[in-house]
């Protein structure tokens, strides 16, 4: 019997997609798991694998239109077998074949839920461009506002509108997301309020109109083989949303600071020599970057001011340290998170590490395990970099950038006097929102952090 593909849940709080690209056109084998399609959402891309082995019998949903949960993207089946013979899916959208109703889910006030919920890109491109919602007729399921609807909205719009508050009414560390990747902390608390710990988190004023951008540059077309003209690249979306995040957080959010301190590696070398083959034979590859998050862990802990958020309220401090790690992408970056990393050994970061980065790099993480992130690591030393200031991760209030570990020349202090050694040293930066905390707390932290380095012991 063929088997649908159907649009999965790709997170608590995202309910649609985007089919980005078609890996497979109809009629071509594909493997079970093997990569079917490429899913997007505000800030992922997630390979969908299909559910079983045989052929492409027919894809429902083209390049470029965006679905909610649930509806059928594809039918898989054996030769001979036709798309008939699937068991009837619960919602598609075309091709001539009957759909069924979908499957509505209602609240206690009887209203579907996509009718109650907006999906990330919406509210990002609402709360951007001003618009209310609440004026829109949407074209997706149910009536169910899409991206597209808002972008004709905004072409035929002409002048501005009047901001409108956001739809959802979750505090505003629940607020629907793609991922909380550079996001702006007026974007997570503005037009929301909720509660933590019993205190009410008010809302923010928004971020200053920034002041309109120049016109781009008119690029002629390269003609006559002179390559001094030039040739212009289209930005993709993840760096059109990188650009506009680091000039939000940098610009029109945090004050920025950056504290230097210099770490002598030599003991975590040593133990990382001697672990890293037991390590590989439980599965698990140990890197320089499992010591620095246990680092990071308990400076967090012994400071837990830069593990906290900016409010005009007061000071959100979560319940964990839940550590983002940087993982370079080909078009870009991503932040996956490490949640309670205060509950894991060595051994549980350098799996979790492992896991994180080998699917985000195959574009395999849901959009859940990028948000929600409390301080930020990045580790520029894997290129070679000895020193950066990164931008902070917003809303979280600091971020560390280690260098590379390289042998250099330091005076030690001995009984005996001075004395020159050879020792693998590293350069480590905390950038911090100085609202949060002064100079004092952030070189505490890095104390914190060089001291577990120096001293580590097995």
């Amino acid at each position: 019997m063929p088997t649908n593909v159907i649009m999965p849940q790709l997170g608590e709080s995202v309910v649609e997609g985007t089919v980005g690209k078609w890996l497979k056109r109809e009629g071509d084998a594909v493997a079970e798991f093997e990569p079917l399609c490429e899913v997007q959402t505000d800030k992922v891309d997630t390979e969908i694998p299909s559910p079983a082995a045989g052929g492409v019998l027919e894809k429902f949903v083209p390049e470029g239109k965006t679905v909610e949960r649930g509806v059928l993207l594809a039918v898989i089946g054996q030769a001979g077998e036709s798309v008939g013979d699937a068991p009837a899916p619960a919602a598609h959208g075309g091709h001539g074949h009957a759909a069924p109703a979908p499957i509505a889910v209602t609240n206690g006030n009887g209203k579907s839920e996509s009718q109650r919920r907006y999906s990330p890109v919406v509210l990002n491109m609402a709360a951007e461009h001003g618009v209310n919602l609440n004026l829109l007729q949407g074209t997706g399921m149910n009536g169910r506002i899409t991206k597209k609807d808002v972008e004709a909205y905004l072409a035929g719009r002409g002048g501005s509108a009047a901001a409108a508050p956001a739809p959802a009414a979750l505090p505003p560390w629940e607020q629907p997301g793609g991922g909380d990747l550079f996001k702006p902390t007026e974007e997570i608390f503005r037009n929301a309020q909720g509660s933590v710990g019993g205190q009410t988190q008010p809302s923010l004023p928004a971020a200053p109109t920034p002041r309109a951008a120049a016109p781009a540059p008119s690029f002629p077309t390269p003609s006559g083989g002179d390559t001094s003209v030039g040739t212009v690249i289209p930005h993709t979306a993840i760096r059109r949303s990188i650009a506009a995040h680091m000039v939000q957080s940098k610009l029109h959010t945090a004050p920025h600071v950056t504290t230097v301190f210099e770490v002598d590696m030599s003991r975590v070398m040593a133990h990382w020599r001697a672990n890293e083959a037991p390590y590989k034979g439980q599965g698990v590859r140990l890197t320089l970057t499992a010591y620095f998050i246990t680092a990071m862990v308990k400076a967090a802990v012994a400071q837990p001011t830069l593990n906290a958020q900016w409010t005009d309220e007061g000071l959100f401090v979560p319940n964990g340290v839940h550590v983002g790690m940087a993982v370079a992408l080909s078009d870009g970056l991503i932040v996956p998170v490490i949640r309670n990393a205060q509950d894991l050994s060595l051994a549980g970061i350098a799996r979790q590490i492992g896991d994180l980065a080998t699917r985000a790099r195959a574009k395999q993480l849901k959009p859940d395990e990028i948000r929600g992130g409390t301080i930020t690591l990045t580790n520029h030393g894997v290129s070679g970099s000895l020193f950066a200031t990164p931008i902070i991760n917003q809303p979280q209030s600091a971020i560390v950038g280690v260098g590379a570990v390289t042998k250099r020349p330091v005076v030690l202090e001995t009984p005996e006097g001075d004395s020159l050694a050879i020792r693998p040293m590293m350069y480590v930066t905390l950038t911090f929102d100085h609202r949060v905390a002064d100079g004092a707390g952030a070189d505490a932290f890095l104390a914190t952090f060089k001291k577990t380095l120096e001293s580590w012991r097995d």
